[in-house]
């Protein structure tokens, strides 16, 4: 069905149709808009058109794509510091109001796919790396309603796995070596220190487990959150909840006491407990106690801990 923008006489009529393919210099010498970016309002035609790579977007912590709601999520525009309902942002936001069509292209550059024309039904803020793998900061991502197309089924890799989680709090398997990171930095190789924390959670499980405990982990989507939330382990007979650290520094320290008390809003765990290389400075001891959390660390051919009913 051909569609004519009620732009007044003289209205140039949208002839793409979903599935289209077209050259982005020919879409904006006929529709108008920017020939760069992923934000193009249109000062020709009543269009606000929106291009979106979801291979290139994912390497930098956007997740463009249909998700379990059955709606269209995108990532606003802006490269450093937190984005502002400013500029392509605020024309995506005030489309209907301004009278303008939403048209959302899959490809950036050279030949790209028409999917269809959509209206904003709400927005959320999320965290991303700036360009560069840069510091995170907050982006905008924008709820796309479908109008002349049918949603499909979740492409991105967090579309599936939340498409997979039925519940708040799954538990995983201690093997599945997925991180908080990995879902808001995934092209940023592991830190020096991640390499040691994930080193450390897989001989303490192996240790637990050759005594006879079972171990587990879990993955947290909290309400309203778009990035899952992952323990490192979880000793459901204990009721102990660990997190992990590679050094003992007063700043890792100070973020594993948060992350475990996050956590344990979640998780069922009596007793919370930080995972380190070796054995933390008495400030660094006292600063855990005050919070009725414990430390582990390896000794000899075991572990020890500042709370010693805490190991089995």
């Amino acid at each position: 069905m051909t569609e004519v923008n009620s732009a007044g006489p003289g209205a140039i009529e949208w002839d793409l149709e979903p599935g289209d393919a077209i050259e982005r210099k020919q879409l904006h010498t006929r529709y108008g808009g920017r020939t760069q970016g992923g934000i193009g309002p249109s000062a020709k035609t009543p269009n606000v058109m929106i291009f979106t790579d979801p291979i290139a977007g994912e390497k930098h912590g956007y997740y463009d794509g249909w998700m379990p709601d059955g709606l269209f999520h995108y990532s606003g525009e802006g490269q450093y510091g937190d984005q502002r309902m400013l500029s392509g942002n605020a024309s995506i936001l005030n489309h209907a109001v301004e009278g303008r069509a939403l048209r959302v292209f899959q490809g950036a550059r050279g030949t790209v796919t028409y999917l269809g024309q959509f209206e904003v039904q709400g927005w959320y803020e999320a965290d991303a790396p700036e360009t560069g793998d840069g510091p995170l900061r907050k982006v905008i991502v924008f709820r796309l309603r479908p109008v002349d197309t049918s949603p499909q089924r979740p492409g991105t890799k967090l579309g599936r796995l939340l498409a997979g989680q039925a519940e708040t709090v799954t538990q995983i398997d201690i093997e599945q070596h997925e991180t908080e990171k990995s879902f808001v930095q995934p092209s940023q190789e592991p830190y020096e220190a991640e390499r040691r924390e994930g080193k450390l959670v897989q001989q303490f499980s192996d240790y637990l487990r050759l005594k006879g405990w079972s171990v587990t982990r879990h993955r947290i989507l909290p309400s309203g959150e778009t990035r899952p939330l992952l323990t490192d382990l979880y000793v459901p007979d204990l009721g102990l909840l660990v997190e992990a650290k590679g050094s003992v520094t007063r700043e890792n320290v100070r973020m594993a006491i948060g992350q475990l008390a996050d956590y344990g809003r979640f998780v069922e765990a009596p007793s919370q407990a930080i995972l380190v290389p070796s054995q933390p400075r008495q400030d660094l001891i006292d600063l855990v106690r005050s919070t009725g959390q414990a430390f582990i660390w390896p000794e000899g051919k075991g572990y020890n801990s500042t709370d010693p009913d805490l190991l089995p």
